[in-house]
């Protein structure tokens, strides 16, 4: 074992939690769990919706292998409860993690530095009558995108092509989330993109392309079928990735993120320009998943990703004032 793997100490990979994309995180962790063990790390499964994360402190873990995603985990809490056990963790810190898992506040931060994302509607819980609901494919135009703005993996997600189907949609989205994003719908190909690094060495890996029956690139396919195509490479002209590069580097600093994450974004059929969708910052890392998906287009094992991400573990405030008086 190289000491540079022994310094990193006891490590848990969090995984499951309580969010609705638990079975994802499962599948998430125990990859990651294998990869870093196969590695020589002193690596150990930790479910959070299980255990009480003060255990992580009392059994002595000097870092934390984030593989939580949604709620309680891939939004800021869990981030800050690390914060104050004091052990680094993998993935962005508080701001940018509660930023970016609030898909709003993500757009609105992207605008505000001339970012491009689809035009968009939020009806708040006394925003949902029917008036209110109906006049938003006047705004925005049909079909359209609704989803709760607060949740991943597709989940409470509805393409709406008809003023008739806006309640329904409205309904499901209210499921996951009180609030409702209503979104349009960009008519092109839709792609990602990870990045990896911190500060000024962040940088993309390889964009991939994504191709699924139908523009149905909904939960069940994500996961556990095998009909949607993946390109990586992604066949693009070069210029069109580097822009995509571009503007996704951008939007990852723009959030404040750091370690790692992946942009969704769709490119215009009409005129070829990108549109950014969201930021995943603790991406899927399953046997289907694109972070590892892209890892492997430019050289690198997942085992060998793994591990670069577990190096990257760190704190938001690592030099924070112990012992502080009243």
């Amino acid at each position: 074992m190289s000491a540079e793997i022994q310094s990193m100490g006891k490590v848990a990979v969090l995984m499951g939690g309580l969010s609705a994309e638990r079975e994802i995180s499962l599948l998430s962790g125990q990859g990651v769990l294998q990869a870093l063990r196969a590695s020589g790390v002193d690596a150990h499964a930790f479910d959070p919706a299980q255990r009480d994360l003060s255990e992580l402190k009392a059994e002595g873990f000097a870092r934390c292998f984030i593989a939580l995603h949604g709620r309680f985990g891939e939004d800021g809490t869990v981030q800050g409860a690390l914060e104050w056990l004091r052990i680094p963790y993998t993935g962005s810190g508080v701001m940018a993690s509660a930023i970016a898992m609030d898909k709003v506040m993500t757009k609105r931060v992207w605008q505000s530095v001339g970012l491009p994302t689809p035009r968009y509607v939020v009806l708040s819980p006394q925003q949902q009558q029917r008036a209110q609901i109906c006049a938003v494919p006047d705004e925005l135009g049909l079909p359209l995108i609704v989803k709760p703005p607060r949740e991943g993996s597709s989940i409470g997600v509805s393409k709406v092509a008809g003023y008739s189907q806006m309640q329904d949609a409205v309904t499901l989205s209210a499921r996951y989330d009180p609030d409702v994003l209503c979104e349009e719908f960009i008519a092109g190909e839709e792609v990602t993109c990870p990045i990896v690094g911190v500060g000024a060495d962040a940088h993309t890996l390889p964009v991939v392309r994504i191709s699924a029956p139908e523009g149905a690139y909904d939960y069940q396919n994500k996961y556990f079928t095998d009909v949607v195509s993946y390109q990586c490479p992604s066949g693009l002209a070069q210029a069109e990735e580097q822009e995509i590069s571009r503007i996704v580097l951008a939007a990852f600093k723009a959030l404040g993120c750091r370690g790692w994450a992946r942009a969704d974004l769709m490119i215009r059929a009409s005129d070829r320009k990108p549109f950014l969708l969201e930021m995943n910052t603790s991406p899927g890392m399953t046997s289907h998943s694109l972070v590892p998906m892209s890892a492997r287009a430019a050289g690198i094992s997942y085992e060998a990703l793994c591990l670069s991400l577990l190096k990257l573990a760190r704190l938001d405030y690592p030099d924070a004032v112990s012992g502080a008086t009243a």
